[in-house]
């Protein structure tokens, strides 16, 4: 480097010395450089391995600390905070204050969030409104991060323009870095740490307080691994161990989602906790981006129903015949529903950055916390013996009041007075001063009292602290015992859970996803039951087993709700509902609610009407159809029509009629069966008819149904059926009477179960034979049933119901019923 001074004139003529100076550029860039990186590292990215904290995170509570913004005070205006701190100690602008602070408000941010804010501090997708719109204190925690700051707990140093002091580091009652975590890049650095819980955080210091040689596996057992404020799951645990013995590793964060009913007929994924600081609306767009670039399939919509009373509530809707967990799977691989998270846990130790595991970090912030106490300890004890030696004089000067009075009264000035109260009581300055300023009142014999009992209890508390000062046991276990009581003060439960990494069901390839995503076409028996449920049961997956043969036995014993009918079909394929308007509703079993082999319950199933999303609430669903059987679907209606629908000539349509009812008629009963069955019917006066369906003709959709039973005078139907021979030979009829005067539902009636062989048969259209004989006050038939036996009756809702031993002549009157019976169905065949 060369230097040189030249001489010139201005035009005053005045001599000018220029002083030229050549500089390497590029050691100066590199001078430069070294100093902004140096600034960035420590004075404004990097946490403090203490307390947890950035400079402005820590500038920020301790100004708001002095300015009383307790939690037991009201809110101030956010920009009142950061004006403050920025004119203050922060004169990096207020943009920076603001997001840190803002950042300690945001419960989804932080485990435990320091900053109490009032008004919109952001969401997952949001940013904040401005600080002129939002108030803030110091929350309940951040009272323990700052707490004992004026007992010389901690070093304060010179402020940017060495007019106030702040503190170098926080006391910070709980390990704040591990609890809360952080997140900064520094120049060729960065930090990344996840949130802890306090819990499991305080209880591994504590053990490290206890033994100082604890290894971290030790420690692990009390923190398995993070606890991220918005929940999840967390899977695969190897990074997490990597993390705490090196400081650096990485871990997987999955959304909790569970597979829910959406509507009775439709699937979905529901989920209520995301990964960390991941908001629904990215998850939204990127479900959106995948599903037009076709690299999702099976979702049907999107809705996101989160609200401050539910909290987060994500709906994605299932298309049929797609199976939720695949769909799940492919949504983890191309969403963020699935999401990595990267620990580098850089920290400031002693002024310097360094990589630290759980161990190294848990060790710099027990030794803070000795340190604190320690220093608390020393001024509480330096400021009891100064009190003490106070109190000592005062006593002095009380018992000698008289004599001090006249040492007072008798000097020429306060300088003589002090001086001579120092001779003649052998008191220090400090004491007689304490005792010039003495006001009269304290001149009571009450006053000495008070006097003594503090100087007693000045010297307990002197003894106790040098006996802790004196023990760096005592101190160890003084800072574990604080520590548990700020854990059962601000602890939590632990909201992620930890897992290991569950392998992805999803294929590699587009065609191999989609084979995957469907549900496969597996044999199964669909069953109503007579209250209107209804569920599925599938074949077993190796095939060894028929569905009937397995789950008959299991049905037989279940003692809740009755079989109205059953279907088998395969899980995709279409099947038909017949209604008591005459309509047949078309529908594919895959979404209905599987029941397990093992423990069939018909109470699990969904209701029917909510399944097919039925409008008329007084429509019931009456029966279950194969759409490809070559079969005739045989109706029965309430003023006793009888029609077989033509097999195949079913519309293409969800749903269509399946005859053409008159006004006020209804279909009572529907079955489908072969030509060499027999229809049956049973009238409200107790008649039943029963004749070959071969004598009905097979009519079109349109056709409305030919002559059935004839009818009494006001009788209805209240039964129809089809019976094949081998179940007719086997079956029971069972009848419950009542009187027409009473409410429906209201008198249980008598009942009577006969078997079906001893009605003989009749021809189409007659009036059949009589079934039951009414007793005295009985009319009617309330109910009636023809099915294999045993017949089951349930109450109004689903419970089982008692009736009599078969057997009966066709003709006999009923036994009296003790309870009332709703529905008589079918067993388990």
């Amino acid at each position: 480097m060369s230097r040189s001074d030249k001489t010139t004139a201005d035009s005053a003529g005045a001599a000018i010395t220029e002083r030229i100076e050549d500089v390497d550029v590029s050691a100066e860039m590199q001078g430069s450089f070294l100093e902004y990186a140096y600034s960035v590292i420590y004075s404004r990215a990097l946490p403090d391995a203490r307390d947890g904290l950035k400079p402005v995170q820590r500038r920020i509570l301790y100004q708001m600390a002095e300015m009383g913004l307790r939690p037991d005070r009201g809110h101030v205006k956010s920009a009142r905070v950061v004006g403050e701190v920025m004119g203050k100690l922060h004169p990096h602008g207020d943009t920076a204050i603001y997001d840190a602070m803002v950042r300690m408000a945001q419960a989804f941010t932080l485990r435990v969030p320091l900053i109490d804010g009032h008004g919109n501090f952001g969401s997952l997708d949001d940013g904040p409104a401005a600080p002129r719109y939002t108030e803030a204190r110091l929350a309940v925690p951040a009272l323990a991060m700052t707490e004992n700051l004026d007992e010389d707990v901690v070093d304060f140093v010179p402020n940017y323009d060495n007019q106030l002091t702040q503190p170098d580091v926080l006391p910070a009652a709980y390990p704040n870095l591990l609890v809360n975590g952080a997140s900064g890049i520094a120049v060729g650095m960065a930090t990344n740490m996840a949130p802890h819980n306090l819990i499991e955080v305080v209880g591994a210091a504590r053990h490290l307080l206890a033994h100082p040689d604890a290894t971290l596996e030790e420690l692990m057992e009390f923190v398995p691994g993070p606890d991220l404020p918005t929940g999840g799951t967390i899977v695969g645990l190897a990074g997490i161990k990597d993390a705490y013995e090196s400081g650096r590793g990485s871990f997987k964060t999955r959304a909790r989602v569970s597979v829910e009913a959406i509507t009775a007929r439709k699937t979905g994924l529901v989920v209520t906790e995301l990964p960390y600081l991941v908001g629904p609306e990215k998850v939204i767009e990127k479900i959106k981006d995948g599903v037009n670039s076709k690299k999702l399939s099976g979702i049907s919509d999107v809705t996101d129903l989160t609200d401050r009373t539910k909290g987060l509530r994500l709906v994605i809707g299932i298309k049929t015949g797609f199976s939720p967990d695949a769909v799940l799977e492919q949504l983890y691989r191309f969403t963020p529903l699935e999401d990595s998270f990267n620990i580098n846990n850089v920290a400031l130790v002693n002024g310097g950055p360094q990589t630290l595991g759980l161990r190294d970090l848990l060790q710099v912030y027990v030794d803070h916390r000795i340190d604190v106490v320690t220093r608390r300890s020393a001024w509480r004890l330096a400021r009891r013996k100064e009190r003490l030696h106070l109190v000592e004089g005062l006593l002095v000067a009380i018992l000698d009041i008289d004599e001090v009075i006249q040492v007072i009264r008798t000097s020429d000035d306060t300088a003589q007075a002090r001086a001579r109260l120092i001779d003649v009581f052998d008191l220090s300055q400090v004491q007689a001063d304490y005792i010039l300023e003495l006001q009269l009142r304290r001149l009571t014999r009450f006053s000495r009292i008070e006097l003594e009992t503090e100087r007693d209890k000045l010297l307990a508390e002197i003894s106790e602290l040098e006996s802790l000062l004196g023990s760096k046991q005592a101190i160890r276990t003084l800072v574990s015992d604080e520590l548990a009581a700020v854990a059962e003060k601000f602890g939590t439960p632990r909201r992620t859970v930890l897992t290991e990494a569950k392998p992805s069901i999803a294929g590699a390839t587009a065609k191999r996803n989609a084979a995957v995503l469907e549900v496969r076409d597996t044999p199964t028996r669909v069953y109503l039951s007579v209250t209107g449920r209804i569920a599925r049961v599938d074949a077993p997956a190796d095939g060894t087993e028929p569905v009937d043969q397995r789950a008959a036995p299991v049905l037989r014993r279940s003692k809740h709700d009755a079989i109205r009918g059953v279907l088998d079909t395969t899980s995709r394929t279409e099947i038909g509902a017949v209604t008591s308007l005459g309509r047949l509703i078309r529908f594919s079993p895959v979404d209905l609610p599987v029941m397990p082999q093992t423990s069939i319950q018909l109470a699990a199933g969904v209701r029917v009407a909510d399944y097919l999303a039925m409008a008329n609430r007084q429509e019931k669903i009456l029966a279950l159809v194969s759409l490809e059987s070559a079969n005739a679907i045989a109706l029965g209606t309430r003023d006793g029509v009888v029609k077989r629908v033509t097999p195949g000539d079913w519309a293409n349509k969800p749903d269509f009629e399946l005859i053409s009812l008159k006004a006020k008629d209804e279909v009572v009963g529907a079955v489908q069966g072969a030509d060499d069955d027999e229809l049956v019917f049973i009238a409200s006066d107790s008649q039943l008819l029963r004749f070959p369906a071969s004598s009905v003709r097979p009519q079109g959709r349109a056709a409305g149904g030919m002559a059935g039973i004839k009818l009494g005078q006001d009788a209805t139907v209240i039964h129809f059926t089809s019976l094949s021979a081998e179940v007719g030979a086997a079956a029971v009829v069972v009848t419950i009477s009542t009187s027409s005067q009473v409410l429906p539902g209201t008198d249980p009636g008598s009942a009577k179960v006969s078997d079906f062989a001893e009605y003989p048969a009749k021809g189409r259209a007659t009036g059949g034979v009589r079934s039951h004989r009414f007793l005295k006050g009985e009319d009617t038939l309330a109910l009636a049933w023809v099915g294999p036996a045993p017949a089951r009756a349930v109450g109004p809702e689903g419970s089982p119901r008692a009736l009599p031993e078969s057997g009966s002549r066709r003709d006999a009157s009923g036994t009296p019923l003790d309870a009332v019976v709703a529905a008589i169905g079918a067993p388990i065949a």
